[in-house]
């Protein structure tokens, strides 16, 4: 049997604010980034040295710097959202590095730690690693708040479905890990972000758009991160970049490949960023000279225009 379905709600595409509004009745969710000081098996000779070949080294690097305590750095950026944005309810968000690399006590009290920060106010857990770095160990220890009433989700990258690709940014982890870690997922209540990266080398659109199947295949994916490719100072491929310069996308030339994806997307998938950005200080290419709202609105605004829906392409096979 095959079916199309699309989406019929106040967007042509499934957007994560939005989503979070009909989750909390109406309440305003805002994600805190916290660094709790983690590394990474591809940087510290565990995997690997020098990171993917994406990845700013420099600015990843704890020994660097010293980090506020998790509760202040809760409690300050708990504080700018409710002043900023009016707040009310939040996800605590470990984003920098591999925030699973450590044995299951430890992040068990690094986890605890920072949910009791703002105990009425936190509805949920977001934890970004790699996919290399879960077991079922730790899966269980992820679950476990769930049952204690919070969201959770893990954050792991895709970046790309192609092993050969893979090997050449350094990723040190294959796509069937990505696929095993999703398996250890399944039969959880825990929830799964993926987030991708479109032009990287050796890609073309057609390799690109076959991302979309293998998120549509594995029905446990809940949310997307889509990404263009950065060339930032500091990384293997800024090095590489900057001696022979190679494709990069043109805004305009990456709203085409939203748009072509989006109708082919599984309606149910929640999209939490449309693109990337990084720190204009680092940024080497490609530089669009526009600011963050106006990358937004201009994607939206041509999605709209060719009345792009999410689903709208898409067939599932049963």
């Amino acid at each position: 049997m095959m079916t199309a379905t699309s989406i019929t709600n106040h967007a042509p595409y499934n957007h994560y604010s939005h989503f979070l509004r009909e989750r909390y009745a109406g309440k305003r969710v805002y994600k805190i980034i916290v660094d709790a000081g983690f590394t990474c098996p591809n940087r510290d000779g565990n995997k690997g040295f020098g990171g993917c070949a994406y990845c700013n080294v420099d600015s990843f690097t704890p020994e660097t710097r010293k980090l506020p305590s998790l509760q202040r750095q809760i409690e300050e950026s708990a504080a700018r959202a409710r002043k900023n944005y009016k707040a009310e309810k939040f996800i605590v968000y470990f984003q920098p590095n591999t925030n699973t690399y450590a044995d299951a006590d430890t992040l068990k009290r690094i986890y605890d730690e920072a949910l009791s920060v703002l105990p009425e106010d936190t509805v949920g857990l977001s934890v970004g690693t790699r996919p290399d770095c879960l077991d079922t160990e730790k899966v269980q220890l992820l679950q476990s708040y769930c049952h204690q009433g919070f969201f959770v989700d893990v954050e792991m990258g895709m970046e790309s479905i192609y092993n050969n690709t893979l090997q050449q940014i350094n990723r040190q982890c294959s796509h069937e890990d990505f696929v095993n870690a999703i398996d250890l997922l399944n039969e959880t209540p825990v929830e799964v972000c993926v987030h991708t990266i479109f032009g990287l080398p050796g890609e073309n659109r057609k390799m690109m758009l076959k991302y979309i199947d293998e998120i549509n295949r594995l029905a446990k994916i809940r949310y997307i991160k889509f990404h263009h490719l950065h060339i930032v100072s500091g990384s293997i491929l800024g090095v590489k970049y900057q001696r022979e310069p190679f494709p990069l996308f043109s805004l305009e030339e990456y709203t085409d490949l939203l748009c072509e994806m989006l109708p082919r997307l599984r309606p149910d998938v929640v999209i939490q960023r449309l693109f990337g950005i990084s720190d204009p200080e680092v940024l080497i290419a490609p530089k669009w000279n526009l600011k963050k709202s106006q990358i937004q609105n201009y994607i939206e605004g041509e999605i709209r225009r060719r009345n792009i829906v999410q689903g709208s392409g898409f067939i599932n096979i049963v």
